[in-house]
């Protein structure tokens, strides 16, 4: 059995991966910073994100359970993450 990641460990690799997908060290990242109005991100960038989450927690994110609201900030996200463990 898998042990669901502690936050903290999930909100850095956002963190690593948005800075790697952006192409530029991101700071002052919160649960709150919004992907897409905040951080611009597109379709693209996001797949992207997805790849380096994938690769960084070693999971596997299933399409047919991501929606647009875990998109939606970075604390979305990392619920999503948390959960898909």
């Amino acid at each position: 059995m898998t042990a669901i990641l502690p936050d903290a460990q999930i909100h850095s690799a956002i963190v690593a991966a948005l800075s790697e997908v952006v192409g530029t060290e991101l700071t002052g990242v919160t649960a709150e910073t919004r992907l897409f109005d905040d951080l611009n991100l597109d379709s693209t960038s996001v797949l992207g994100l997805l790849m380096a989450l994938e690769d960084s927690l070693d999971i596997q994110v299933e399409p047919e359970n991501l929606e647009q609201r875990h998109l939606e900030t970075v604390g979305a996200l990392a619920e999503f993450l948390a959960e898909s463990r």
